[in-house]
């Protein structure tokens, strides 16, 4: 059992595309845990964590006050409610973005088309600081939900919500003019975590950064002719050199080697015109410097 000083309590979304990236995540790092449709709260059963599933304004709040240690949530949240919380580390998924939109009849010039108009939002905060900084004075209505509906029944001249595709806003008669903030999950912590649990956390993000890693490279394996090994090393050196393995035919070699993807894929004709043949291309599911 571990040591219950040490357990780090996760604040997750309890649903979402946040929340199954955030899951997929937890899932790579091999650290298992229940999260059945209306858990909300549970522990993993190989890591010293308990999950709590939560809403993803309130994330930030638990965070804050200590109710849970750390937590997963987008950006735009975060900047949002502007609580008090550590930047931990940038997780790079769930992308998306803050954008302003308007009826798509609309003749839109720039953002000073909003002087004296109204626009309506979740995201009171980040927009009036956009507007702000644009020398822009128009009249922010917040509201919660369904925000594309404004503009069609009178309430506002625009709006500004989340885009990931763009095809809410299409299909509600909207076209995307500005955007105002680029966003992505992040890992907050509690500014005054314990040591104990400082560990822990270091333990779960050195898992993160090995998937993550991993990710981004490729195991590769070749068969070459002796003599033009070298034309090839020199193609994929690799991390810190190949492998190389002698093969059943004489005159020829097996090249492994571990290399980034885009690296890869900007070199393979030079490396099939070097004399490489029989490329295997492997995924890679954990890698530790």
């Amino acid at each position: 059992m571990p040591n219950t000083e040490s357990i780090l309590r996760i604040a997750l979304q309890k649903s979402g595309r946040l929340s199954e990236d955030s899951f997929r995540l937890f899932k790579e790092c091999g650290i298992k845990f229940e999260s059945g449709t209306g858990k909300l709260k549970t522990s993993s059963s190989n890591f010293p964590a308990e999950f709590l599933f939560l809403r993803d304004d309130d994330i930030p709040g638990y965070v804050e006050d200590g109710v849970a240690d750390i937590g997963i949530v987008g950006e735009n949240v975060f900047v949002e409610t502007n609580r008090k919380a550590e930047v931990t580390y940038r997780l790079g998924f769930s992308k998306c973005r803050l954008s302003i939109a308007v009826p798509r009849s609309v003749e839109y010039k720039g953002v000073n088309d909003f002087n004296g108009k109204s626009i309506a939002t979740s995201y009171p905060r980040i927009l009036g600081n956009y507007l702000k900084e644009q020398g822009v004075k128009a009249e922010i209505h917040e509201i919660s939900g369904s925000v594309e509906i404004a503009p069609s029944i009178g309430l506002a001249e625009g709006v500004c919500d989340i885009v990931s595709s763009g095809s809410t806003l299409l299909s509600n008669g909207l076209k995307e003019v500005e955007t105002i903030f680029r966003s992505e999950a992040i890992l907050i912590s509690n500014k005054k975590l314990p040591k104990s649990k400082i560990d822990t956390l270091n333990k779960l993000l050195f898992r993160i950064k090995a998937v993550q890693t991993a990710q981004n490279y490729k195991y590769i394996l070749l068969n070459a002719p002796n003599d033009k090994l070298q034309d090839i090393i020199n193609l994929i050196p690799g991390m810190k050199s190949p492998t190389i393995v002698p093969l059943a035919m004489e005159g020829w070699s097996s090249l492994h080697s571990v290399l980034e993807e885009n690296q890869f894929w900007e070199n393979i004709e030079a490396i099939r015109g070097a004399g490489a043949e029989g490329i295997l291309v492997i995924p890679i599911e954990k890698m530790i410097y």
